[in-house]
């Protein structure tokens, strides 16, 4: 978690770190990126389109890499909180999601969520380990008490 001191914190109370679990940045999906769009340019000699590929693809991971220096994310007590630097861009309150996914589990590179009414699909800019914890944390027994079957009744109560 990152800490904010005095010195930093915007005016009027709200700031990142003030109100839960601040994740810290993972380069780690941006730089796989870039790492693969220049490596298909070995595919030069056997397609023509491979700069154009590498091009697209490496100018994604560029794109990958600011938004991992802009952006945070916080576990608030109540929401999911998204910042770019000291701007809160969008809260999501836990009382409206229905479930969350980390896409691959050995690797993990997307993260998914759904609220009621939307779904989200995020890349992993923040350290996967510290954003599953948080996830079980503030999520699991809230949405695992509105996914649980009802019972089932007894064929001999019956």
């Amino acid at each position: 978690m990152e800490e904010i001191s005095p010195s930093n914190r915007p005016e009027g109370g709200l700031f990142p770190g003030s109100s839960g679990s601040l994740l810290q940045p993972s380069y780690a999906v941006a730089i796989g990126v870039m790492v693969l769009g220049l490596a298909s340019l070995g595919l030069l000699p056997l397609w023509g389109g491979a700069l154009w590929l590498a091009l697209v693809v490496t100018v994604f991971g560029l794109f990958l890499l600011l938004q991992t220096s802009l952006l945070r994310l916080e576990f608030g007590g109540d929401a999911l909180l998204v910042w770019r630097q000291q701007s809160l861009l969008r809260r999501f309150s836990y009382g409206e999601w229905l479930g969350w996914k980390l896409f691959w589990p050995g690797l993990p590179v997307l993260f998914y969520f759904r609220e009621q009414g939307s779904i989200h699909f995020l890349p992993v800019l923040f350290d996967a380990t510290s954003l599953r914890e948080q996830l079980v944390q503030h999520l699991d027994e809230r949405l695992g008490q509105l996914t649980k079957p009802e019972p089932t009744p007894n064929p001999s109560d019956v």
